[in-house]
């Protein structure tokens, strides 16, 4: 039997050579999924991203997944990409099944639901608002370490310093004031240790950037950030709190786990030859 893919619609073009086409998996002509290829919004039409992969029940552990995965690297060739990208969910087999075609995870996304009660601080330790004076050389220190860590993890300079900017600008756009966003310093005796960027969503909170002082760290001021997040979210009223760890991060990883966050997501990548 031949497993194939089937363009359902005309190949999609957007702005700045952006590219997306929806296909079936057939097996002799007969579909038994889907695959959603395009053209990556964020890193821009060099690298692909497999948005979805659907194999029915019944044509599933027959290898059609793995064959949809690699006539869908063929494709993004084809379009001039020498790189593709893909998130699976937690626990399931579309990770073996990615990790076994020579995908590389970069980063997975953690979540930890929320209770109704606010844990303690430290004795000695507060979080307050970062000031206007304080934002700036905050904003550009995270610009600049948010761009290393894509680097580190294979992605051009260019493209990472790029996605930075772009990042920050988005979710950021009226910096300190911007609405559903805290920015706070996390002191300890009345001395700077830590900074924490927490934003609100519907139902949730999001950390999207946690970081203790160099010199400060190794004395917990990572775990009392993380317990801040925790009380800003439920004061918030929201009922769970995702954060990125980027892979390697071992520290980091260890440290949301004992805090009771599990993964939820996994995003990996592989070069295109």
């Amino acid at each position: 039997m031949t497993t194939t893919l089937r363009p359902t619609e005309p190949l999609q073009r957007g702005a700045a050579g952006a590219l997306s086409r929806h296909y079936h998996v057939c097996v002799n002509s007969r579909p038994v999924g889907r695959i959603h290829l395009a053209t990556h919004p964020l890193f821009g039409p060099r690298v692909a991203r497999i948005r979805d992969l659907y194999i029915e029940e019944a044509d599933r552990g027959r290898g059609r997944g793995t064959v949809a995965a690699l006539a869908a690297e063929e494709v993004a060739r084809g379009w001039g990409c020498g790189r593709i990208e893909i998130t699976v969910p937690a626990g399931t087999a579309a990770l073996r099944l990615v990790t076994a075609l020579g995908y590389v995870e970069r980063n997975r996304g953690m979540e930890k639901p929320l209770g109704r009660t606010a844990p303690e601080l430290p004795a000695g330790t507060r979080g307050r608002p970062m000031t206007a004076t304080e934002y700036g050389p905050w904003l550009e220190y995270a610009k600049g370490e948010y761009a290393r860590s894509w680097i580190g993890r294979g992605v051009p300079e260019d493209e990472a310093r790029a996605k930075s900017e772009r990042d920050h600008a988005d979710l950021l756009p009226h910096g300190p004031e911007t609405e559903n966003v805290l920015i706070s310093v996390l002191e300890h005796d009345d001395v700077r240790v830590g900074t924490l960027w927490l934003a609100l969503t519907e139902d949730q909170a999001y950390v999207y950037d946690v970081e203790a002082d160099e010199r400060f760290r190794g004395r917990g001021h990572g775990r009392a950030l993380m317990l801040l997040a925790e009380r800003q979210a439920i004061g918030a009223g929201k009922k769970a709190l995702r954060l990125n760890v980027f892979a390697g991060n071992t520290p980091a990883e260890r440290l949301y786990e004992s805090l009771g966050y599990v993964p939820v997501s996994h995003s990996l990548y592989k070069g295109l030859l």
